[in-house]
């Protein structure tokens, strides 16, 4: 068993990183492993994911250009902020309400409010959160983002939303960019347009949000004379470098090619670390998490697709 455990493992996680998988699928064959065999390499696959999760990260800056996503998403800035506050403010009354533990809740929430699992993924490694808190957090997004894209474009014809309309809310209700893009083309090209702009201004606040996210949650030690507890900074510098990257491949034209490459073997690498993180989900640790974080994640997006598309039909939020 504990070879054959070695050979699924190592056979996954190279068809992750190959691009065979989808993120979504990737994270469910790594549960899959987890739930069916004792993990071979826990120890390192914990950390190779972190180190991963972070480099992966950057890479996905080389997909941003700030140019045309600012000049594009501006008309949309201020719906955008007010989206984020109100997921963020509503994601902590209800984590508290359900008794959310640990980073699950937050993650859900950083992931609702600006883009899913790219969201996620940079706020995770500054809460140090474990696997089993990754892995839901993920998988939560995952799920509703797959059946947002399923069930968003027949509620935008049933309702007569226009092109601009059904854009604009893909883009504040849905999760993922991907996804976002996914529902608007099929709605229509000018739906596509709006709604892809829009989302990609909103993925920008990755950055503030990681950078205030270390600043507010650092971790705490103790301190070893007085026995005092201190604020110690966590200070994100994979989003730094990712900022950079965002820049690089706005403002330097001649690193266009190698920027693709670098974003698609982000993109992978993303893949990548999902396997790794749902690998580390054993039955114990998914008893031990609970329905609480499910819930969260669905109440949340709920309240956030409803909400933006009260706003969208009355002309509150236009552009």
């Amino acid at each position: 068993m504990p070879t054959l455990a070695k050979i699924i493992f190592i056979l996954a996680l190279a068809i992750s990183f190959s691009g065979l998988f989808s993120p979504p699928l990737a994270l469910t064959v790594g549960i899959l492993f987890g739930l069916s065999f004792p993990h071979p390499y826990i120890t390192e696959s914990r950390g190779i994911a972190r180190t991963l999760l972070q480099s992966s990260v950057v890479a996905l800056g080389f997909g941003m250009n700030l140019g045309e996503v600012l000049k594009a998403g501006r008309s949309g800035f201020i719906y955008t902020a007010l989206g984020i506050s109100f997921a963020l403010l509503a994601g902590r009354g209800l984590g508290k309400c359900l008794q959310v533990r640990g980073n699950s809740s937050f993650l859900i929430t950083s992931g609702t409010a600006i883009c899913g699992g790219s969201a996620i993924a940079a706020i995770g490694p500054i809460l140090e959160a474990n696997e089993e808190e990754m892995a839901i957090s993920l998988g939560t997004i995952f799920i509703l983002n797959s059946f947002a894209l399923l069930i968003f474009p027949p509620i935008g014809s049933a309702l007569h939303l226009s092109q601009s309309q059904f854009g604009l809310w893909a883009a504040l209700a849905i999760h993922d960019t991907s996804s976002v893009v996914g529902a608007t083309a099929k709605y229509g090209s000018e739906a596509l347009v709006i709604g892809t702009t829009v989302k990609l201004a909103r993925a920008l606040w990755i950055v503030p949000l990681a950078l205030g996210t270390a600043a507010i949650r650092g971790g705490r030690s103790k301190d070893a004379a007085g026995g005092k507890s201190r604020l110690r900074l966590q200070f994100p510098w994979f989003i730094v470098f990712f900022a950079v990257a965002a820049v690089l491949n706005t403002y330097l034209p001649t690193f266009e090619r190698p920027a693709k490459w670098l974003f698609a073997l982000g993109r992978l690498g993303l893949t990548a670390t999902l396997f790794l993180i749902g690998s580390g989900i054993s039955r114990a640790t998914l008893e031990e998490v609970g329905w609480r974080p499910l819930l969260l994640g669905f109440l949340l997006w709920l309240g956030v697709g409803l909400t933006s598309l009260y706003f969208i039909r009355m002309g509150v939020i236009s552009l």
